[in-house]
């Protein structure tokens, strides 16, 4: 019986593996695995897309003798992938980051094995793990009709500015951890928190949750380990901002869109 096709999510380190021809950058799809499984290959199932199977593992070097396929970030494949592709291709980069973090027990130092394709359990104590997600805050603040952009020390482009954004703590609700992170940041007290809307951030656990909030008092004082420059820009004097696969730039997209 011939095996079904299958797409093949295979990660290099951060890279993803790509087919590509004159049609384009794709997932490789067939029966077998483009790079040959080891008996030690850790291999992840996913959800189906388009009735297909989805697999992904990772290899340690690129393949050679391959020509038709390319290696190429997650967060690059974000401009030539589908979106159900790069959406999958960014759950399957958390659960190998998962499953490589988590071979033995936190507790005890036994290994841990494979319960479920989302659980582990460990041989000798029992504990049982699951993926753990990161949530963070990313805030819009606005002030008339100026909003507030900051730079951050670790943003890839040294011209760009987003948002201010941080992880949530133990113990805090979303619009404390925003409060929290606006004063402990910038020094500026918000009112009018709004949810805008979530987005799964796999660099390499995250969850990006964004808000809206509005400017009530404090000067600009930078929390400068983090941060090198903020201001208030409009739409008529806007620095160079995220990429339009972020969160940061919807939220920024959506006040340019606004009265």
């Amino acid at each position: 019986m011939k095996s079904q096709s299958t797409y093949w999510f295979v990660f290099i380190s951060n890279a993803l593996l790509l087919t590509h021809d004159e049609k384009g950058y794709g997932i490789p799809c067939s029966a077998e695995p483009p790079v040959p499984l080891k008996e030690w290959t850790h291999t992840q199932e996913l959800p189906p897309i388009e009735g297909k199977p989805c697999v992904a593992y990772s290899i340690n070097t690129p393949p050679v003798g391959l020509d038709r396929y390319v290696t190429m970030g997650l967060r690059e494949s974000w401009n030539v992938l589908p979106s159900k592709f790069y959406c999958t291709a960014g759950k399957a980069a958390e659960l190998l980051y998962w499953d490589s973090n988590t071979q033995y027990c936190g507790r005890c130092g036994a290994p841990m094995q494979r319960e479920t394709s989302i659980s582990k359990r460990c041989t000798n104590c029992g504990k049982e793990v699951w993926p753990q997600v990161s949530p963070a805050i990313i805030v819009r603040i606005r002030r008339s009709d100026d909003i507030l952009l900051v730079h951050a020390r670790n943003f890839r482009r040294s011209e760009m500015y987003g948002l201010v954004a941080g992880f949530v703590e133990t113990g805090e609700t979303l619009e404390e951890c925003v409060r929290r992170e606006v004063r402990e940041e910038v020094g500026l007290t918000v009112t009018n928190i709004k949810y805008f809307g979530s987005q799964p951030w796999p660099y390499p656990c995250g969850l990006m949750i964004g808000f809206t909030a509005d400017y009530v008092s404090g000067e600009l004082h930078l929390q400068e380990e983090e941060l090198s420059r903020a201001g208030w820009f409009n739409r008529h004097n806007l620095p160079p901002i995220p990429d339009k696969m972020s969160i940061a730039r919807k939220l920024i997209d959506d006040y340019l869109g606004g009265e």
